[in-house]
């Protein structure tokens, strides 16, 4: 299970989603118990995001709005001069390079180098002395600028979600150039403004752009805390994704730890004894799901009572799964099953009694339930009929891959007993054949249908929700005792920025 979207998230947009800080939230005092979900971020994922954090921050500058600015000056001999700056924009906007540090048990800082940019707009003046009538004057201007720019980003937990405060910004100007329209006015005015402006322009910068970053922050976070939510959800069945305990922030990952608790209408789960430790994860991918069995058993007790796990076998499936093999055996049991009815004329239907039962062990995902099979006909000119019911209780060891955006299921192994059995062609149930015929036949055919009918659905499923999206590389769903981890390496996500910054800007 991936749980995992053109997007250039930004460093600070991602580690939103993973950290969720404790600030402002209560935990128990043993947080570890009843974590479902952990979430590990290394090093190299945090360097790979921050390539395009520039992005973010061009949006940023981009969609500050500047006020305009007024006031006035005394001048010696020119009395007083009056001054408005209007109509301020930003142009031709690059970054240099942006540089992420993880601050163990602190912050997450971004350094973004020599943003360059000119910034366009109208200056008003005009001056009232005694020896001059008043004049007003107005005159384009243009500012080449060299910034610096430092965000050290604080996480806040409100109400077990995440809260970004990226309010800690600090602007260093390296040049502020003013050019005047045709550089044609007097030389005291280019000065004078030059002065006022490069003052002016660094307050209002300080404050509209990381007014912008904050707020840019802020709704990055509830963007991509609204994706996981609909992701970890489908229909009435979803997870509670709501932080379990305070965040790490380590100088090589970042970690985060969530309930992972089943919700299906009435239905909620709980539990307290967690395997998790920080030692079960390393440092060599980048990046890392740790998932419980009680989750994996909580979601098929959901999807059972939601009654999805159900199987309608027709036709030329139904056909493929009894003639495994020609021989007298199985041709005496079809003719038995069927009396001589076509397949297209039959169905078979699969469905499972009791919600099954989910263990995590090294060799795979043990999946252990009581499943009924009931086959109908339609002989020609006749009701439909039952023609054989059975329970049987099923073991079956699975191991699972994602290869090529899709969920491949193996089964290694299965065990199966008979539970319940009743063929309306042997009321008496004396005759073995066809239970011995079908024991095969369930093993050798029956149990890889059902898996092939499982790995698509879930395919779907987690297409539906924008995963085949991701470039994903070389994933590994390895299962231990009591609990199974996703490690894996991906290239940046660009479709979920460029979803972001349509929506948002």
């Amino acid at each position: 299970m991936l749980w995992a979207g053109r997007m250039r998230l930004g460093t600070f947009g991602i580690l939103l989603v993973l950290l969720q800080a404790s600030a402002a939230c209560e935990f128990g005092p043993f947080p570890y118990s009843i974590t479902g979900i952990v979430c590990r971020m290394t090093k190299p994922a945090a360097l790979l995001l921050n390539q395009e954090t520039a992005q973010v921050i061009q949006a940023a500058f981009r969609n500050a709005r500047f006020p305009n600015i007024t006031g006035e000056r005394s001048m010696r001999f020119l009395g007083k001069v009056a001054y408005g700056l209007t109509n301020i924009q930003i142009n031709n906007l690059s970054i240099e390079k942006s540089e992420v540090e993880l601050k163990e048990n602190d912050a997450i800082d971004i350094a973004i180098k020599n943003v360059a940019a000119i910034f366009k707009g109208t200056l008003n003046y005009g001056y009232a002395g005694a020896w001059f009538l008043q004049l007003f004057h107005s005159v384009d201007f243009e500012i080449e600028s060299s910034i610096d720019l430092q965000i050290n980003i604080n996480l806040m937990c409100q109400k077990d979600q995440v809260a970004a405060d990226a309010s800690d910004c600090y602007l260093t100007f390296h040049k502020l150039t003013l050019h005047l329209q045709g550089d044609k006015e007097p030389g005291w005015l280019k000065q004078l403004f030059t002065d006022f402006i490069a003052f002016t322009l660094k307050l209002v910068l300080k404050s509209e752009v990381c007014k912008e970053i904050n707020t840019l922050a802020q709704m990055l976070a509830n963007f991509i805390q609204d994706l996981a939510a609909n992701f970890v959800q489908d229909e009435a069945i979803r997870l509670d994704i709501s932080l379990a305990s305070a965040p790490l922030i380590k100088a090589n990952y970042l970690e985060s730890h969530h309930k992972g608790l089943v919700q299906y209408k009435n239905y909620s789960d709980g539990f307290s004894d967690s395997l998790f430790s920080p030692s079960l994860l390393s440092e060599s991918r980048m990046l890392y799901f740790w998932l419980s069995e009680h989750i994996l058993n909580s979601l098929a007790s959901a999807a059972f009572l939601d009654e999805r796990l159900t199987l309608t076998i027709v036709g030329e499936k139904l056909q493929a799964l009894f003639e495994i093999e020609d021989t007298e055996a199985q041709r005496r049991a079809v003719q038995m099953i069927f009396q001589g009815t076509s397949y297209n004329d039959s169905v078979a239907k699969v469905w499972s009694l009791t919600h099954p039962e989910i263990s995590l062990q090294p060799e795979g995902t043990v999946v252990k339930s009581l499943v009924a099979v009931e086959i109908s006909i339609l002989p020609p000119g006749k009701e439909t009929l039952m023609a054989l019911y059975m329970e049987k209780e099923i073991t079956v060891t699975v191991q699972a891959a994602y290869v090529e955006k899709k969920l491949i299921l193996h089964p290694l192994d299965s065990r199966t007993e008979f539970k319940a059995f009743k063929c309306m062609a042997d009321p008496s149930g004396k005759d073995q054949s066809v239970r011995n015929f079908l024991q095969k036949m369930i093993s050798v055919t029956g149990i890889p249908e059902v898996i092939s009918r499982i790995e698509p659905t879930l395919t779907s499923l987690m297409n539906s929700k924008g995963l085949h999206l991701f470039d994903i590389r070389n994933p590994e769903i390895i299962t231990r005792k009591g609990y199974l981890i996703v490690q894996l390496d991906f290239g940046f996500p660009d479709h979920l920025l460029l979803n972001f910054l349509e929506k948002t800007l």
